[in-house]
């Protein structure tokens, strides 16, 4: 059955009418879902008992529990989730400080075949709805006492290969009359998907984070399949086109890999390609694994990755390298969906 989480009011509102109900019962189905984030129709109780037990032969809530989860020592905890029949999906809770983000996924596997990444190896299985992507971030949420301060779609999947579900969530995150988090809270991931990215940036003002890992376009073709049909030239001109100089950042994420992306010419390549781009380069310390064909992508080690992060720092571009969390929960993307298959 459908779900209503991730309708907006309007969406409600013909819910609402649809189950014989007045149109005002949507407002307050919106209120119950986004607000006060109920797990049943039984809890909204200022809606008439043969109109909940109309609604429930109609719908779902769209609210499910996680069906795992793996705590690592250092706080980070990871859960697997139901989307659709034998599938599954990862959502990560990351506490750091005063600060708790919750990594989410988008799509059961993905298409995008990046050949470092377990979750490519997967294959792709399914796009997650609106309500799916939400489920993950309420039940997180709820689990952790409310103490969620982000959100970042960098889980299973492409984002932008998902764009009408992600802005969906989206809105319902940051509307007024949905959860009214400030956009700046939440961050999308893509590798480049250009057609999604356009409509992200046209339709939605949350932060966004480029997929970039190598800035020769042979190179990250060879490691990245959609370079050929969205080099990085070109998603990079698109990104010139907005303003990341204010509120909404851009960031690009670049996985370190031992001689493969950490030389010199590699710096130097990154500080021509980002020129005049306002913008952070996370670099990230690889969750080493044996990609599809059994090859080892190495990863840099520690004295290479700080001598890369200070030579783009001193050109201009700020550059930070991100702390591995979760290394002993495997807590990179797709490995406990791909441990719980091989099961």
């Amino acid at each position: 059955m459908e779900a209503l989480l991730g309708k907006t009011p309007d969406e409600l509102q013909a819910a609402a009418t649809a189950a014989g109900l007045p149109r005002f019962v949507g407002k307050q189905i919106a209120d119950w879902l986004y607000a006060k984030r109920v797990r049943s129709f039984e809890e909204m109780t200022n809606i008439s008992l043969r109109g909940r037990e109309t609604l429930a032969k109609m719908y779902v809530v769209g609210r499910h529990k996680p069906v795992a989860q793996a705590v690592s020592e250092d706080g980070t905890v990871k859960y697997l989730f139901e989307a659709g029949k034998g599938q599954y999906v990862e959502a990560v809770y990351l506490p750091e400080d005063e600060r708790a983000t919750a990594c989410v996924s988008t799509q059961a596997g993905c298409k995008m075949g990046c050949r470092f990444c377990m979750t490519g190896t997967l294959g792709f299985h399914a796009q997650l709805t609106a309500a799916e992507i939400l489920n993950q971030i309420f039940e997180i949420n709820a689990l952790h006492g409310g103490k969620l301060t982000n959100i970042v779609y960098m889980g299973e999947g492409e984002p932008m290969d998902n764009i009408e579900e992600v802005l969906k969530s989206l809105q319902v995150m940051t509307a007024d009359w949905g959860c009214a988090w400030s956009p700046k809270r939440l961050t999308v991931s893509t590798v480049g998907f250009i057609p999604g990215m356009r409509r992200f940036l046209e339709e939605s003002d949350c932060h966004l984070a480029i997929s970039l890992h190598n800035p020769f376009h042979e190179e990250r073709q060879e490691i990245m399949p959609a370079e050929k049909a969205y080099p990085i030239a070109d998603v990079l001109e698109l990104v010139r086109q907005y303003d990341f100089s204010r509120q909404r950042r851009v960031s690009f994420e670049y996985i370190c890999f031992g001689g493969l992306n950490d030389t010199p010419r590699h710096a130097r390549e990154l500080v021509r390609i980002l020129h005049g781009i306002p913008c952070r380069v996370n670099l990230i310390r690889f969750h080493a694994s044996p990609d599809a064909d059994g090859r080892q992508f190495p990863p840099s080690d520690e004295q290479q990755m700080v001598w890369l992060r200070d030579y783009l720092s001193a050109h201009g571009i700020t550059a930070t390298i991100r702390r591995s969390r979760g290394e002993d929960i495997l807590a990179a993307c797709g490995m406990l969906v791909n441990a719980l298959q091989k099961k």
